[in-house]
């Protein structure tokens, strides 16, 4: 089991390298398993692919996260460099985890893509992804991108780099089954993943595919304290008619407690993240290293 350590798409603490870096020091002395970071063009934090690339540098073992890097609007060639130089350069250390981006007029804007193309591109770019991390010259023809023969160096220093992917709904549980090495979903609980994982599972046996026992995880959101009142909002949103308190632990006893009963459904990675930034980062991060990092096995 391991517990990584997300920052979400509002995380101040990345803005800069004064207050970011004395974090990745403190994530990896307090042997955090991975850190990740999320996409937002519209948001404070910054462009998760530069953050990581000053990770790699400022760290020697934690692993390195994207929660979740938006896929429709970027060139795969491209991105499969980007994300091939980042596995090497950090001695193997990248976890990306991709989506389609936020349901977010703003957002589709800066990227690129209307709401109804975001999944076809989607669907078109991971598989290439894969191909040209392979060091093989690559012929495609798509509905966006064709390619005679190109070639993309270096590949990661992981075979395979496992992509990972979000998403509860129906479609984006067949997806996750198609084209997934693993599911890192968020805003859900035990529950709701516990009765999800068969429809994945279902949906790559379709496929001709099947999930590593060890790639089911999940991204838990958790409050210092009370959980503030603008949660519910949010909650309202992407799930309806589920309670804030389901989906969001009250302080770090509620969240060791929530993430044992993801741990007895079969799950077995995770990503804690806080709901709003503490005072003093180094205390906060010392408490929940204390609470919940002894789950680590």
């Amino acid at each position: 089991m391991r517990i990584g350590f997300g920052l979400g798409t509002a995380a101040h603490a990345a803005a800069d390298a004064d207050s970011f870096g004395p974090l990745l020091d403190d994530l990896e002395r307090l042997g955090f398993d991975s850190l990740w970071l999320s996409e937002r063009l519209s948001g404070p934090a910054p462009d998760p692919l530069a953050a990581l690339a000053f990770a790699a540098g400022r760290t020697r073992r934690l692993k390195l996260g994207t929660s979740v890097l938006v896929v429709p609007g970027r060139n795969p060639a491209v991105l499969a460099s980007e994300l091939a130089s980042i596995d090497r350069l950090s001695g193997g250390r990248l976890l990306p985890a991709v989506g389609l981006g936020a349901v977010d007029p703003v957002e589709q804007q800066g990227f690129g893509v209307d709401r109804t193309e975001r999944a076809s591109w989607f669907d078109e770019v991971l598989p290439l992804l894969r191909r040209f991390w392979s060091g093989d010259p690559v012929d495609h023809s798509g509905p966006r991108f064709s390619y005679s023969g190109v070639r993309i160096l270096p590949t990661p220093l992981q075979e395979p780099l496992e992509i990972w992917l979000g998403g509860i709904a129906p479609s984006e549980l067949r997806r996750v089954g198609r084209l997934g090495d693993g599911w890192l979903p968020s805003f859900c609980t035990p529950a709701d993943v516990s009765g999800a994982r068969p429809r994945i599972e279902a949906a790559a046996a379709e496929a001709g595919r099947a999930m590593d026992a060890e790639h089911w995880g999940a991204l838990v959101l958790y409050a210092g304290g009370e959980v503030p009142d603008r949660l519910a909002e949010v909650v309202a949103r992407r799930r309806p008619g589920v309670e804030v308190a389901d989906l969001v632990a009250a302080g770090h006893v509620a969240l060791r407690d929530t993430l044992e009963r993801f741990m007895d459904v079969g799950f077995s990675k995770f990503v804690v993240v806080p709901v709003g930034e503490p005072a003093d980062w180094s205390a906060e991060l010392e408490a929940l290293a204390d609470e919940v990092l002894p789950l680590q096995v």
